[in-house]
């Protein structure tokens, strides 16, 4: 899809930390899933646009602003 700068995969309890429930589904945030490749997340997002066949139907999926206030409120300590 892209050329990363890992070469080994993250721990698994780091993944199991960033995942986050969103509409009763797991799920990883473009930015978290971004920073474990080590790419921005707009250049996350531009490769699996490149490639969206690649992905299955419900890979990806936008939050509502009522789940992007909750995640960020979350995210602070806030909620």
């Amino acid at each position: 899809m892209f050329k990363t700068k890992r070469k080994t995969a993250p721990p698994v309890e780091q993944i199991t930390r960033i995942i986050t429930i969103l509409r009763a589904h797991r799920v990883l945030l473009d930015a978290e899933l971004a920073a474990l490749y080590g790419v921005t997340t707009k250049a996350l997002n531009q490769a699996v646009k490149r490639n969206a066949a690649r992905f299955p139907e419900d890979f990806i999926f936008r939050a509502s602003a009522e789940e992007t206030e909750s995640l960020n409120r979350s995210q602070s300590g806030d909620g």
